[in-house]
C-alpha cells in the first residue's frame, strides 16, 4: 500500500512539474524541410522593437477559391509564429464584405480571380490584404503583389515566399524613428516633377524625399557638398545638360563619403513628339560630361541605340471607320521589355520592365562587384547615332540575322569600395572632407532616363507600372522601388525577397479526371471498410456467445 502512495505521489509531482514547465517554457519545432515557419535573424530584431500593442488585421476571410485558402492557412501561421514570438502583437481575420467600399478608400484594391471547378471557369473576388497598426502609425501590407508567375498557382507561391519579406517591410517602416533622406537631383535638365510623380509618391510613403539642386556649387562649392552628404540616397532621374567639373565632383564626394546613387541616364536625343507628328525623328548623341565619373566607377554608358524582337506595343492608327480612327498595338522593337535577375532581390518575381529608346551599359575591369539586374533576350541589334527613326519602320518584317548582337546589359548594380573618379586628378575645388575612396557602397547605373518616367493622361499623371494606351502592366515601378530600398538596407531586409519554399500544389486535370475514383477512395471505402468491421464483430459475437 505504501508503495502504491508513493507511486501516486510521484505521478502527481510528475504531473505538476512538466504542467509547470508546458505553462513557462513555451517552444514551437519547425519540421518543415525549408524551415517555412523559422524567422529569419532580420525578423527577429524588427520583432524585439515592438514594446507596445501592434494589431494586425487580415481581410483574408470569407469565400474564396480553395487554393487560396492555402494563402489564409500560410498567413494565419506565420502571424502565430510571430505572436508566440512577441506577445504585444495580435492579430484577427476579417469579412470584407461588408467593408469593401471602406477598404478600397484605404487604397486596398481587390483581387479579381478566375476559379476553376468541375472544369467550369467562374470569377471570384478577394481582398488580399492586411493592415498593421502601431500607436498612430499604420501600415498596408499586400498579400498577393505583383507578379511575372503566368498561373495563378504560381502567383500563389510568390505570395506564400513573399510572406516574411512583406510584412518584415512594413514592421520596418512602422518601427523606424527616424526615416532616411532621399535628394532627388535638379539643375541639370532632369525630369519635371509630374513625370516622376508615381516613381516620387510611392519613395515618400518609406522616406524623406527632397529635391536638391546642383546650382549652387558655382558659387559655394564647399556648402553644397556638405549639405548633400546630409542626404542617403540621391536620384539621378534623365539629365539633359552637360555637368560642369564642379557638379561631378559634388556627386563624386558624395559617393566617396557613403552617398548611395541611383542613376537613370539617357545618353541620346530622342524626341518621340516629332516621330508621332512627323513620322520620323532624329536620334543623335548627348553629352552630359559623365563619361570619365562612369569611367572612374568602373562602367560605361553608351550611345548605340538597342532594339529588341522581344519589346512592348505602341498603338498606330490603321485607318477610318466612319468617323472613328482604328488603332492597332504594334511591337516597337526601339523599345524593349526586359525580364530581370532572377537570382537577385531587386529584380526576384518582377514583372518585365519597358525601357524606351534605351543605350547599354559595359563593365569594365576592376576590384567592384557588379551584379547584371536587367539583359535584353539575344534578339538584339544596335544603331548606330546619329540616325534616322522612322515610323513606318513598325511594318517591315525583321530578319533575325540582323538581330543577332545577343544580350545587352540595360542595369547595373556596383558594390564595393567605390573609388573617387578624382582620386589621380587635379579637384575642381578643395574640400577638408575629400576621400579618395568610399568604404563599401552601393548604385545602380541604368541605360535609360524613362525608365522611372510615367505618362500624362488627362493632365494628370498616370500609374508607372501600366501603360495608358495598351493597358499592358511593366515592371518599372516595383524594379526601381526595390533598387532604393536594396541600396538604402542596412539590416538585409530585401534579402528576404529571396526566401524560397516548395509549396506542393493540386494537379486540377488529374483531379477532374480522376474524380470519381478519389470520391470512392474517400467516400466509399471507409464505408465499405467500416460493414465489413460490422458484419465481421456481429459475427464473432455470435458465435462466441450462441
Amino acid at each position: 500500500m505504501n508503495k502504491k502512495l508513493q507511486h501516486s505521489v510521484f505521478v502527481l509531482i510528475l504531473l505538476l512539474l512538466v504542467n509547470y514547465l508546458a505553462n513557462s517554457v513555451y517552444k514551437r519545432f519547425d519540421l518543415t524541410q525549408d524551415k517555412r515557419y523559422t524567422l529569419s535573424e532580420v525578423s527577429e530584431n524588427l520583432i524585439d522593437k515592438i514594446t507596445a500593442p501592434l494589431t494586425i488585421n487580415v481581410y483574408l476571410e470569407g469565400d474564396f477559391p480553395a487554393e487560396f485558402k492555402r494563402l489564409q492557412i500560410e498567413t494565419r501561421q506565420f502571424l502565430e509564429e510571430l505572436q508566440a514570438t512577441n506577445n504585444h502583437i495580435r492579430f484577427r481575420f476579417i469579412n470584407p464584405d461588408n467593408i469593401r467600399e471602406r477598404l478600397v478608400k484605404k487604397g486596398m484594391l481587390p483581387s479579381q480571380l478566375t476559379v476553376e471547378e468541375d472544369g467550369k471557369l467562374s470569377e471570384a473576388i478577394i481582398f488580399p490584404w492586411a493592415e498593421v497598426s502601431y500607436g498612430k502609425k499604420i501600415e498596408l501590407v499586400s498579400l498577393l503583389p505583383n507578379t511575372i508567375a503566368k498561373t495563378q498557382e504560381a502567383q500563389l507561391q510568390n505570395a506564400i515566399e513573399k510572406l516574411e519579406y512583406s510584412f518584415a517591410n512594413a514592421l520596418h517602416s512602422i518601427t523606424q524613428k527616424e526615416r532616411q533622406k532621399v535628394a532627388v537631383l535638379a539643375g541639370n535638365g532632369e525630369l519635371q516633377d509630374i513625370y516622376q510623380y508615381s516613381l516620387l509618391s510611392e519613395v515618400v510613403k518609406k522616406y524623406r524625399l527632397a529635391k536638391f539642386t546642383l546650382d549652387s556649387v558655382a558659387t559655394n562649392p564647399q556648402k553644397t557638398l556638405r549639405d548633400l552628404r546630409n542626404y542617403d540616397l540621391t536620384i539621378v532621374a534623365k539629365p539633359t545638360e552637360r555637368f560642369t567639373e564642379e557638379e561631378k565632383f559634388t556627386i563624386d564626394q558624395f559617393i566617396a563619403n557613403g552617398g548611395k546613387t541611383l542613376w537613370m541616364l539617357d545618353n541620346n536625343h530622342a524626341d518621340t513628339d516629332s516621330l508621332y507628328n512627323e513620322g520620323k525623328m532624329l536620334a543623335f548623341p548627348r553629352d552630359l560630361n559623365l563619361t570619365d565619373l562612369l569611367f572612374g566607377y568602373e562602367v560605361r554608358v553608351n550611345n548605340k541605340l538597342i532594339q529588341d524582337l522581344y519589346s512592348a506595343k505602341i498603338p498606330l492608327a490603321t485607318g477610318n471607320i466612319g468617323n472613328q480612327t482604328q488603332f492597332q498595338h504594334l511591337n516597337w522593337f526601339y523599345h524593349p521589355l526586359v525580364n530581370g535577375n532572377p537570382k537577385h532581390p531587386i529584380t526576384k518575381n518582377v514583372a518585365p520592365v519597358r525601357f524606351r529608346f534605351t543605350t547599354q551599359i559595359d563593365t569594365l575591369q576592376g576590384s567592384l562587384k557588379k551584379t547584371p539586374l536587367l539583359v535584353t533576350s539575344v534578339l538584339t541589334k544596335k544603331t548606330g547615332t546619329p540616325n534616322f527613326i522612322e515610323l513606318q519602320s513598325i511594318a517591315k518584317e525583321p530578319k533575325e540575322d540582323e538581330y543577332a548582337s545577343g544580350p545587352q546589359l540595360l542595369a547595373v548594380l556596383i558594390e564595393g569600395a567605390i573609388p573617387s573618379a578624382y582620386k589621380t586628378r587635379i579637384k575642381p575645388f578643395e574640400t577638408p572632407d575629400f576621400k579618395a575612396e568610399s568604404t563599401h557602397n552601393k548604385m545602380i547605373v541604368i541605360a535609360d532616363g524613362d525608365v522611372g518616367s510615367n505618362q500624362i493622361l488627362k493632365g494628370k499623371p498616370h500609374d508607372l507600372s501600366l501603360d495608358k494606351w495598351t493597358g499592358e502592366q511593366f515592371g518599372n515601378k516595383e524594379f526601381l522601388i526595390n533598387a532604393i530600398d536594396y541600396l538604402l538596407d542596412d539590416s538585409g531586409l530585401i534579402q528576404l525577397r529571396n526566401k524560397t519554399i516548395q509549396i506542393n500544389l493540386l494537379d486540377k486535370q488529374r483531379a477532374f479526371t480522376e474524380k470519381r475514383f478519389w470520391q470512392f477512395i474517400n467516400i466509399g471505402v471507409p464505408l465499405l471498410l467500416l460493414a465489413l468491421f460490422g458484419f465481421g464483430f456481429t459475427y464473432w459475437r455470435k458465435r462466441k456467445y450462441q
